[in-house]
């Protein structure tokens, strides 16, 4: 059918009223494609602006409004909405004009003249703030750049002040407009930590969401410098500098994907220049000597944050391919770093597992074979030309590099694996007599044990080795990852009972080995890593599991490790926990294709008995004795790259299964469970995001979340509970996600705000309608609760809407608890809304009987309901009211009346 603009302006208008700004954009936008006469496109442009508005873009609201206003200069809607837009971005002074350009046109406009009132009064506060402000900036300054100024509290609050002036936006602008970014530098160059600190931390607000700004501070302070001051020994200092280069990354990126207009657009053209120079320092401090091991440690968290997309959904990885042909040899240069040995750089523990992270990210940001192609030519010249040719320590650095691909992007450690001679020079070199050569060997030969690929070629020559390593070494760093290196290849099997790999006993005797090595405090703790590795493999024994969870010192030495600076335990700590827990993914296997595969000879995995769901839930108890949720909530708050995205998931899986039963749900809350999950619900894997947000409703559906959630918190956990509601959830997920969704709505205005600004109400109102009678319910009572907000009250009084009629329906089924919450939705709004008792009749025919049925029922809830709802309906319209009392609802009421036990 050909639709014209006019109806297709009818159906955006008929939408916007629904509360459905987003398709009434769409049909307005379309109508726009349809109509070439200027007042009718005048019109639609007046309209989008609304819809803009209320989804909350403001830019494009004042760009549709504008267009509105070059057609007819006193349409007034236009001119009010683009004020509004206007104020929202900060331009208070053109909000103004357009405010007074209303009252001039209708001066009796009440609306207008209170928008004006409201406007000028905030411009005054800002101008009074700002005149404030100015004498404080150079006060500030002053004490801080006084050589003479000895009083050292005296200090410190001016540089609070400073950082907390900066952080509002009227403050930033004047530190920056009375030549605070000079002064600034001044105090960065002074190289005492605690005035560097104050102007990191005050270049932060000044950077923060302003990218003409931040341009003006990275010309001014240049990226030398900054990239000096990351690479400074002084923790504090490095890590402030990281995170005002983060903030700069930020600031400039966003100019690289919002449409900006006005000011900021004059100032700023490109900023891919400024974003290249920042990386292209970065890239060179990580290999540079003098930078400090923590400093290259904070560059590599920051290229890891800032170069990949975010996102597959976006196409450009320009900055990943100019990174990969501009610094892939240096990151490897870091990775390659064999500790102690002259004229390596100075590392952290965690340097290597960062840049492993860094080069995963990379080579999975890469879109086709010929850009994976590129990066594996590269890592293979950058290997050999530590491997031919070199001595002995130039070999070890050609291993190390191979061990860091190995841990990070698995095919590129594969592919420097096979080059010639690689692996024969491993073998022959975990034999040496040097300690640190036999480490790096021996930690390459397990990173290699990892891969499938080279698994059946390491178990052919390499089991026997590391079985001799593991008797006879008189090191316990050596036999400890000997030992993981068994323990690797011993897993093979994974959950498979029937695939053990080693004489019956001897995994236990590994596991046993590993927990002692683990309890062991004279042991350094990068060595005890190891043994929780081990234990990561080893626990996909159910008997292991066992003895494990039974030995408290163990579990309690492992969380203590979790908990310290070595941040490469996280993910043994976590894939160990997983198996303890069971909460890998499983799949019950189809009885037919059993009986097929049976028939045709093949393998078939089978449980352990001690993996069955009652030997799991006393596992899961003694874990969370033993303090498992604390362990999990510090992990959790590691700022480190090895808190990978996978790594967050094994983390939401084991929460998952920690608040499984109902019980222990306040136990995890308690002890910091509720709080660590948001974020493992907001950032991650697909799977990993949705455990958590699972692991959350499950809280919310038992807990008061109130209390489980206090203050703030409980918002941030409407975003992962609606994200339950998704189609390609299960129902089950979809059902925690409702059932969770009707506590919050039930609880506060502004919740019920929140679940409709996060787009919850048309899938809540989707699974009104699922044939599954659970979720039906749950979305039916979800809806009861959200009914108590005005906005939801609209929908179900705008016209040739069915929501009412559903709810009249539903107070008619044979279901007990989804009748008392259609009829308890009936009763508050007949009681809000008289129009509605006028509207019942209309919309079917039966809601006299329905009516009358709740009456007669045996439940009192129900029969409270129906009253509730007759009597609104009698005491809204007379004529209503004589249909209900010409029936036989007059007799039923009389007898209800008499009643004395429902009173």
């Amino acid at each position: 059918r050909q639709v014209t603009a006019g109806q297709l302006r009818e159906r955006g208008n008929a939408l916007f009223q629904a509360g459905d700004h987003t398709a009434a954009l769409a049909a307005y936008t379309q109508a726009l494609s349809l109509c070439d006469a200027e007042p009718e496109r005048a019109v639609l442009h007046r309209n989008r602006a609304a819809c803009y508005l209320k989804l909350e873009d403001y830019a494009k609201a004042e760009a549709d409004a504008s267009k509105a206003i070059e057609a007819d200069g006193r349409d007034m809607k236009a001119l009010f909405r683009r004020s509004q837009a206007l104020q929202k971005l900060g331009r208070l002074d053109q909000a103004v004009s357009d405010l007074q350009r209303c009252v001039s046109l209708e001066p009796k406009n009440k609306a207008f003249q209170e928008a004006l009132r409201a406007l000028g009064s905030s411009m005054h506060e800002k101008m009074k703030t700002m005149s404030c402000t100015d004498s404080k900036v150079e006060q500030m300054f002053q004490i801080l750049l006084d050589p003479q100024e000895k009083d050292a509290d005296k200090k410190q609050k001016a540089a609070q002040n400073l950082i907390v002036l900066a952080r509002e936006e009227a403050g930033a602008e004047k530190i920056f407009q009375s030549d605070g970014v000079r002064l600034l530098t001044q105090l960065l160059d002074t190289a005492k930590a605690d005035l560097m600190l104050a102007a990191l931390r005050t270049l932060v607000g000044l950077c923060s969401g302003h990218r003409s700004r931040t341009a003006a501070i990275l010309a001014a302070l240049g990226a030398p410098r900054l990239s000096a001051v990351l690479g400074v020994e002084h923790e504090q200092v490095s890590l402030a500098a990281c995170n005002l280069l983060h903030t700069m990354f930020d600031s400039l990126k966003e100019g690289l994907q919002k449409d900006f207009r006005g000011k900021e657009d004059a100032v700023v053209m490109d900023s891919s220049k400024d974003l290249k120079l920042l990386i292209k320092h970065l890239l060179e401090l990580l290999a540079l000597e003098g930078a400090s091991s923590h400093g290259r440690d904070n560059a590599l968290n920051l290229l890891i944050k800032v170069v990949p997309r975010k996102s597959p959904k976006e196409n450009n990885n320009s900055l990943s391919l100019w990174v990969i042909d501009q610094g892939l040899k240096k990151i490897l240069e870091v990775g390659s770093s064999v500790c102690e040995a002259p004229g390596s750089l100075p590392i952290t523990e965690n340097s290597r597992m960062s840049a492993s992270v860094l080069l995963s990210k990379l080579y999975d940001d890469l879109k086709c074979d010929a850009e994976r192609e590129n990066f594996h030519h590269l890592c293979e010249d950058y290997v050999r030309s530590w491997f031919e040719g070199q001595e002995l320590a130039g070999k070890l650095r050609a291993i190390q590099a191979v061990s860091c691909l190995l841990q990070g992007p698995a095919d590129a450690g594969n592919r420097v694996l096979e080059l010639e001679g690689i692996m024969t020079c491993v073998l022959s070199l975990c034999a040496s007599v040097c300690e640190a050569h036999q480490l790096v060997a021996v930690e390459a030969l397990i990173h290699a044990a990892d891969k499938a690929k080279r698994a059946s070629f390491i178990t052919a020559n390499g089991v026997s080795l590391l079985k001799e390593i593991y008797k006879h070494s008189e090191r316990d760093s050596i036999r400890i990852r000997a030992l993981v290196g068994l323990c690797k290849l011993g897993s093979a099997g994974g959950t498979d009972f029937s695939m053990k790999q080693f004489a019956e006993g001897s995994t236990m005797k590994l596991a046993k080995q590993c927990r002692k090595w683990l309890c062991n405090e004279a042991i350094d703790a990068g060595t005890r890593r190891w043994a929780v590795e081990g234990l990561a493999y080893l626990t996909f024994d159910a008997d292991v599991k066992e003895e494990f969870v039974e030995d408290k010192a163990a579990m309690q030495a492992m969380f203590h490790l979790a908990r310290s600076e070595d941040r490469s335990v996280l993910y043994a700590v976590a894939s160990t926990l997983v198996n303890c827990t069971n909460s890998y993914d499983h799949e019950e296997p189809d009885p037919q294709m059993l009986e097929l595969a049976k028939y045709a000879k093949q393998h078939i995995p089978e449980q352990h008995p001690k993996d069955k769901p009652d030997f799991v839930k006393r596992r899961v108890r003694k874990l969370l004795t033993a303090g498992v949720v604390s362990a999990l909530s510090c992990m959790v708050k590691s700022e480190n790259p090895a808190l990978t995205n996978t790594c967050r998931e094994l983390i939401s899986r084991v929460f998952l299964a920690l608040v499984e039963e109902a019980e222990d749900r306040g136990g995890v809350v308690a002890q910091g469970g509720g709080k660590a999950l948001i974020p493992l619900s907001l950032e991650g894997t697909e799977a990993g995001q949705t455990k958590a947000a699972q692991a959350l409703a499950k809280i919310t559906i038992t807990s008061n979340p109130e209390m489980a959630f206090p203050g703030e918190r409980i918002y941030e956990v409407v975003r992962p509970l609606v994200s339950l509601l998704h189609l390609q959830r299960t129902g089950l997920e979809n059902f925690e996600g409702l059932m969770a969704l009707t506590n919050l709505a039930g609880i506060s205005e502004r919740l019920r705000q929140k679940i409709l600004k996060e787009k919850a109400l048309p899938m809540i109102e989707g699974y009104m309608f699922e044939e599954h009678e659970l979720i039906r319910l749950a979305a039916t009572e979800c809806m009861c609760n959200m009914a108590m907000s005005k906005e939801v009250q609209e929908l179900f009084l705008a016209e040739g809407s069915d929501r009412l009629k559903l709810m009249v329906l539903y107070s008619g089924e044979e279901d007990e608890k989804l009748r008392r919450a259609a009829s308890g939705t009936l009763a508050m709004l007949t009681a809000l809304h008289p129009s509605i008792c006028k509207r019942i009749p209309q919309v079917t025919v039966h809601w006299l009987e329905i009516l009358q049925a709740l009456l007669l029922s045996p439940s009192a809830e129900l029969q409270h309901r129906g009253a509730v709802v007759v009597m609104n309906m009698v005491t809204a319209e007379p004529e209503v009211a004589e249909q209900i009392m010409a029936s036989e609802m007059l007799e039923i009421l009389s007898v209800l009346a008499k009643d004395q036990d429902k009173p």
